[in-house]
């Protein structure tokens, strides 16, 4: 993610939060979380279902509920396919053994493709309903309705029989398939998730959008509505519908089978009947979607008026290339966690005692604090009363310093000191729709369209008043239609807005349309509403939102007409609403290659489904991926199900969208190749040549910059992006008009001085990074040093001429050796058992005798300060002691994973371990004399660069010793160790258990917090926190760019890269960057820009530069090969000089150059005549074979 991104958002994020008034928004004293939240327990008529027929999507799922449910009987036994069910006490949870005996309705059936349910609320006016359903399927309002016949129960047996459940009373999360977003939202919100049940009124592209991205997160249960029936013109967006369902099933009976499918965790069911108070009031969250104002007025008064009053309302509508959507979660609103950022910490150095006390903090790093933040403190010494005491308000002074407050009544400050920020909740009060709208306040989504948002809202009332007289939206382009909207939004406005006229009738032009990537970004920010009113996790939109891509529009819009955007009768009708035909046509026809086809590269495929991107008789699309699929792809990576697991990502992928839009067969190739140098025969020249765009769906920056550098040098625009959590951005990369992907990079990572890791921690994340390199060194660099000693003749002579192996000295690679081979060789896992109790002993009581032998605790600096002081935390030796759980778990895991390098047999026996491990001996460590330890990163260095063997271990005899003790390897022909390749996700192979164990011991010796299995799993995993609505709202914005791409945009101004946080929530957005440029004589050019030649000799390439551009030529070379130099051997130079290029390449670099290669690459330095070194732009030589 680019860093100049995240900056814009660092800048950007107070104005996005400056929506909120001060009497809106209040410091509360309300715990952290302090919604209650009560789930439906009873009540919901279930119908469960068996997954053995084939859905109309081509994947195993439910059939069409034709059964009835009441009662406990047919609620407490759902049929399953398979062993895995799920709990009905909350999502994400095993089932228990004694399920029979919980409430038969409390979250209905689930199997392996969820649970499917129906339910019908009771009575009330069918008017209503009836209004609903027309706008959903824009039908007069006296159309009968089509409805899903079930045995019903009563609407207020369903509101008596609710439960209160806390959430800290549900059980344990499927962390094996929530992982990635459990980093996003926490155990805490999760929980409260799962508690949650959530309505979501219609389901046409923007409702199935929120409804994926609901269902996927793992809310307690989603209920859909929406008894239209499916219309063809539905495709157009909604890809859980298929032309077999049009005129025959309910949007929400042909959905509700797929949606299951998601998550076996969330049970789906069907409200059929009236949208009336009972209903309403049996959900945490009603979401309303492409509703008219009046329903969504009337909705929310029912919200609003809940007895339980903790119903948050939501409404969303997409028109074409605008939106429009507004929250209430009612007065009072608590957010417990604003930004969802960690805290920050930092070592004291001082604090004053006076009325303004100002705290110093060390001055290795900034403190980081904003005025108004909260800090606690601990490890306060001398002014002990700050420690665990309530959190205090700060004031920054400066990049070190802030102020506390009042400190004269407390003890004077000695030394030491930790401070972190404590997040403090907020309470929001929302105000009700009918009030809102006539003072709207907007979260902006594009700071260059200010105005625009107060127009979108009374244009979107005008709209629902248009069809309140003529019973259907404007029609497409029509001039007449538009100019009546305009006229109503000037009747409606009452002084909200300054109508731009002509902003109202691109509003008018394109109402009938619903756009793939416009409801991808609806909905993905929709639904991170939703999880907002359910956990009070992030900060949510207060309380309009309103997104325009207008300038999407090719061309303006010109040319376009009435008659180039009627309708067709095709599934994508209202695309060409939008659009008109002729870029209908440019959008089939286009050729598109995908790199990923994980997370991003799924929601891609599906809106290029809905788009019919490369259906047409000139189109296709490409898609590579070298992964499969796992367990944990399945939350948010949502073509893929639980049977899929273990198959290949880009496979399943391409035929599950083919499934979605079956006019995509045969025009979609799945590659299983990583792209790179060694896949170019594959992606060659050619591949390249023929494509209309590069889509990049990439997880790490080389493979990105590789993409990047293939783009620039086929002239290929390229979409990238990527996200973290709730942050996520676009780039545009298109020729001539901006920068490379490459062209600009983000700062590298930090990373923690070696020495403080190795001897000095001060923070868990030391600790962890310690445990990290301790399993690599342990089990995967010394059986791969063992193996590659046994197959590698010289191998310890090459070590000597090296000097060391990565990280490791020479003497520590002989040690390993020697331990795995000689020392400690198990022929038994007791053996192993033996040899981890060792480790411990060296690890965390030897190693830390040996620090203070060094360093006694009284030890002084050369300036007379205490050593042990400041970051430096003096450490304390552990005993093992086979009482202490954490000490077993460490031997448990480190033997185990010991046996595993030797293909022994391990052993889970818990007991059999802690009474082996007992009864190894142990010789008392005796601290060694003149051992030298680097006090900091610079240190270190010089004694290695002086050849300090006390420092660096290269102590000559012991490595003499060493080698000669080592067995020959013929000795041991066909011996082998298996390194332990780390893998995160495995919970049964031990690598995280490990690191856990060793990380928290590490901390126990420097007296720091330790961290749970999940933090550790995090950072020694390094994972990238992702979650669906993040992934959905990017690849939105990214197929907006894609439509300005398709069309030929030529001018810089017109596209847009973007940076999102939905957690702030935040957009902002910028033009691209033009690419940098240079300069030869009074030529411009830029990276896109090269010499192109024919298959040319070296003489004719040297006479082309002379020649025409007066230029002589010094040096030539095609990648790492040097082919001429103007200083090389007159005899070579002279026998060069006739070759052609390729054949001069071929020969020096003694490799043919690959058949499929079309062009070679030079980079050619030029002087003038002034003998001047010149820069020009890259020379690319044609071959001819």
């Amino acid at each position: 993610m680019k860093s100049t991104l995240f900056a814009a958002a660092a800048v950007a994020a107070v104005a996005s939060l400056a929506v909120v008034s001060a009497e809106d928004v209040t410091p509360s004293g309300t715990p952290p979380g302090g919604i209650t939240i009560k789930p439906i327990t009873s009540g919901i008529a279930t119908i469960p279902t068996v997954p053995t027929t084939a859905s109309d999507d081509g994947r195993p799922s439910s059939s069409k509920p034709t059964g009835t449910a009441s009662g406990s009987d047919s609620a407490s036994q759902p049929t399953s396919s398979g062993s895995d069910t799920a709990s009905k006490t909350s999502p994400g949870v095993p089932s228990s053994s004694n399920s029979k005996s919980q409430p038969s309705s409390s979250s209905g059936p689930s199997s392996t493709s969820g649970g499917v349910a129906v339910v019908a609320p009771g009575h009330a006016a069918m008017a209503a309903a009836a209004v609903v359903a027309a706008e959903l399927n824009r039908v007069s309002p006296t159309t009968t309705l089509t409805t899903l016949t079930t045995t019903t129960t009563n609407p207020q047996t369903m509101a008596d029989n609710m439960e209160v459940e806390s959430p800290a009373a549900t059980t344990q999360i499927d962390e094996s398939l929530y992982s990635r977003q459990l980093y996003v939202l926490g155990h805490e919100a999760m929980q409260r998730m799962s508690a949650a049940n959530v309505l979501i009124v219609g389901l046409k592209g923007l409702g199935i959008e929120i409804a994926k991205n609901v269902c996927l997160a793992g809310v307690k249960s989603v209920t859909i509505y929406d008894p239209a029936t499916v219309e063809l013109a539905d495709l157009s967006s909604q890809f859980f519908l298929t032309e077999a369902d049009v005129g025959v099933r309910t949007r929400a009976e042909a959905s509700l089978p797929r949606l299951a499918e998601l998550n076996r965790y969330v049970p789906v069911s069907i409200l059929n009947g009236e949208l009336d108070a009972a209903a309403i009031s049996s959900f945490r969250v009603v979401v309303l979607t492409d509703a008219p104002v009046s329903q969504q007025l009337a909705i929310n008064d029912l919200a609003r008026a809940n007895a339980r009053g903790n119903t948050a309302f939501i409404s969303a509508t997409t028109r074409g290339l605008f939106a429009l959507t507004f929250c209430d979660f009612g007065n009072g609103f608590v957010v417990s966690d604003v930004t969802g950022e960690s805290p920050l910490s930092g070592i004291v150095s001082s604090i004053e005692n006076s009325t303004d006390a100002v705290v110093t903090c060390l001055d290795e790093t900034r403190h980081g604090l904003e005025d108004g933040d909260y800090v606690s403190f601990t490890e306060v010494e001398g002014m002990t009363e700050l420690n665990g005491a309530a959190p205090r308000p700060i004031k920054v002074l400066g990049p070190y310093t802030f102020s506390i407050g009042d400190t004269t009544g407390l003890g004077t400050y000695v030394r030491g000191g930790i401070f972190t920020q404590v997040p403090q909740p907020k309470t929001i009060k929302f105000s009700p729709l009918r009030e809102a709208r006539l003072a709207p306040e907007f979260v902006y989504s594009d700071f260059a369209k200010f105005d625009r948002p107060a127009q979108i809202l009374v244009a979107f009332e005008a709209l629902d008043r248009f069809v309140e007289q003529n019973g259907r939206l404007p029609k497409p382009r029509s001039e007449d239609d538009a100019t009546k909207l305009v006229a109503l939004a000037h009747e409606l406005n009452g002084g909200r807005a300054e109508l731009d006229d002509k902003l109202v009738k691109e509003i008018a032009y394109g109402a009938e349309g619903e756009l793939p990537p416009m409801t991808a970004v609806i909905g993905g920010l929709i639904a991170q509403e939703v999880l907002k009113a359910c956990t009070g996790k992030f900060h949510p939109v207060l309380q309009f939102f309103t997104f325009d891509a207008l300038e999407a529009l090719p061309n303006n819009g010109e040319g376009l007409n009435e008659a180039t955007n009627a309708p067709r009768g095709t599934r994508y009708d209202r695309q060409l609403a939008v659009f008109g035909q002729d870029f209908m046509n440019k959008i089939a026809n286009a050729r598109e290659f995908l790199v990923g086809a994980g997370a991003i590269g799924c929601e891609m495929l599906k809106v290029w489904a809905m788009m019919g991107l490369g259906t047409g008789p000139e189109g296709s699309i490409a898609v590579t991926d070298m992964d499969t699929i796992e367990k944990s792809n399945l939350n948010r990576q949502f073509l893929f199900r639980q049977p899929d697991v273990g198959k290949q990502k880009s496979a399943v992928a391409a035929a599950a969208v083919e499934n979605m839009n079956p006019q995509l067969r045969g025009k979609i190739t799945s590659y299983q190749d990583r792209v790179g140098p060694d896949t170019e025969a594959i992606f060659n020249d050619d591949f390249f040549a023929r494509l209309t765009n590069v889509t990049n769906a990439l997880d790490n920056v080389e493979a990105r910059k590789y993409m990047d550098g293939r783009c620039v040098f086929a002239r290929k625009p390229l979409l990238e992006s990527g996200t973290l959590g709730t942050k996520g951005n676009t780039q545009v990369v298109i020729p001539d008009l901006t920068e490379s992907y490459s062209a600009s990079s983000d700062p590298p990572e930090k990373e923690f001085p070696m020495c403080t890791v190795k001897n000095f921690p001060n923070q868990i994340e030391h600790c962890i990074q310690w445990a990290r390199k301790e399993f690599d060194t342990a089990f995967v660099d010394a059986p791969s040093s063992v193996n590659m000693y046994l197959t590698q003749p010289d191998y310890i002579e090459q070590l000597v001429h090296q000097g060391a192996s990565g990280e490791q000295s020479l003497k520590e690679v002989l040690v390993g050796l020697h331990s795995f081979l000689v020392a400690a060789r198990p022929m038994s896992f007791n053996d192993c058992v033996a040899w981890a109790r060792h480790q411990f002993e060296e690890n965390f009581n030897n190693s830390i005798q040996q620090l203070l032998f060094s360093f006694p605790r009284d030890s002084v600096t050369s300036t007379g300060a205490l050593f042990w002081s400041g970051p430096k935390r003096a450490p304390t030796a552990i005993a093992y002691d086979a009482s202490n759980e954490a000490h077993v778990d460490y031997i448990l895991a480190a033997a185990n994973l010991h046996a595993f390098s030797y293909g022994l047999r391990g052993n889970n026996d818990r007991e059999a371990i802690r009474v082996a491990a007992a009864a190894v001996p142990v010789t008392p460590f005796v601290p060694k004399t003149g051992v030298k330890i680097a006090t900091n990163d610079a240190e270190l260095n010089e004694l290695r660069q002086r050849g300090d063997t006390s420092a660096t271990g290269t102590d000559v005899d012991e490595v003499e010793r060493l080698r000669t003790e080592l067995p020959a390897p013929a000795s041991l022909a066909g011996f082998r160790l298996i390194p332990a390749d780390f893998e995160k996700d495995d919970d049964t192979n031990f690598h995280i258990d490990y690191i856990t164990a060793a990380a928290n011991l590490r901390a126990s010796n420097y007296a720091i917090n330790n961290a749970d299995r999940h933090k550790v799993k995090f950072i020694a995993g390094k994972i990238v926190p992702a979650i669906a609505t993040t992934t959905a709202l990017v690849v939105g914005l990214v197929n907006i760019e894609l439509y300005k791409v398709i069309a030929g945009a030529k001018q810089l101004e017109q596209y847009k890269n973007g940076f999102v946080n939905l957690a702030l929530p935040f957009f902002g957005f910028s033009d691209p960057v033009a690419p940098k440029k240079g300069q030869y004589f009074e030529t411009e050019f830029t990276e896109w820009d090269r010499f192109d030649l024919e298959d040319v000799t070296l003489q004719q390439l040297v006479d082309h530069f002379q020649k025409t551009l007066k230029l002589d030529v010094s040096m030539v070379s095609c990648g790492r090969t040097m082919i001429y130099s103007s200083w090389s051997n007159r005899k070579v130079v002279a026998e060069r000089l006739p070759l052609k290029i390729v054949d001069l390449v071929e020969q020096v670099s003694k490799k043919p150059v690959p058949a499929h290669t079309r062009k070679l690459v030079l980079v050619v330095c030029v002087t003038d005549e002034n003998d001047e070194d010149v820069d020009i732009p890259e020379v690319h030589v044609h071959i001819r074979r």
